[in-house]
């Protein structure tokens, strides 16, 4: 089935295209939640119609987006945890515990756009990167240290 998308789909396409998806992600997701609608003459005119205060929003958000960078490349996460033989951790650290932490600073982020590569599994300093837009991309600087014994 083919769509109109009213908003920047991760992995999909922007606001505006016309994609192809199957036909009950478009019915289930995509058009009850008003994310897309079917591509026909009619809803072709509606979008061109939404396609400029589509750019304009758009627009706003990458500069929001790139404000925000500045912010986040110098927040430095501590995350403190039990270590056994050789500086190995006991279980990981996720992008939810990553996420955890940004909230407990003042940042909503959802943990989704934390990309770690693989969950971190020794002490040590690392840069997350975290995706806030399409083309915007902060890194956040994480040191895992060892949990003081008691």
């Amino acid at each position: 089935m083919e769509v109109i998308l009213r908003e920047t789909i991760d992995n999909l396409g922007r606001a505006g295209q016309i994609v192809k998806v199957a036909d009950g992600y478009a019915r289930n997701y995509l058009l009850p939640k008003k994310l897309a609608y079917l591509a026909s003459p009619g809803n072709l005119k509606v979008i061109e119609f939404e396609k400029q205060s589509l750019l304009r929003k758009e627009a706003k958000q990458q500069g929001d987006a790139e404000n925000f960078k500045q912010i986040l490349d110098s927040v430095e996460l501590i995350i403190r945890r039990k270590v056994g033989e050789q500086n190995a951790l006991y279980g990981s650290v996720t992008n939810s515990d990553v996420a955890e932490e940004l909230e407990k600073k003042g940042f909503q982020i959802e943990k989704r756009k934390i990309h770690m590569d693989d969950h971190i599994k020794t002490l040590g300093e690392f840069s997350i990167p975290i995706r806030l837009f399409k083309d915007v991309t902060a890194h956040v600087k994480l040191k895992v240290e060892a949990e003081p014994e008691a």
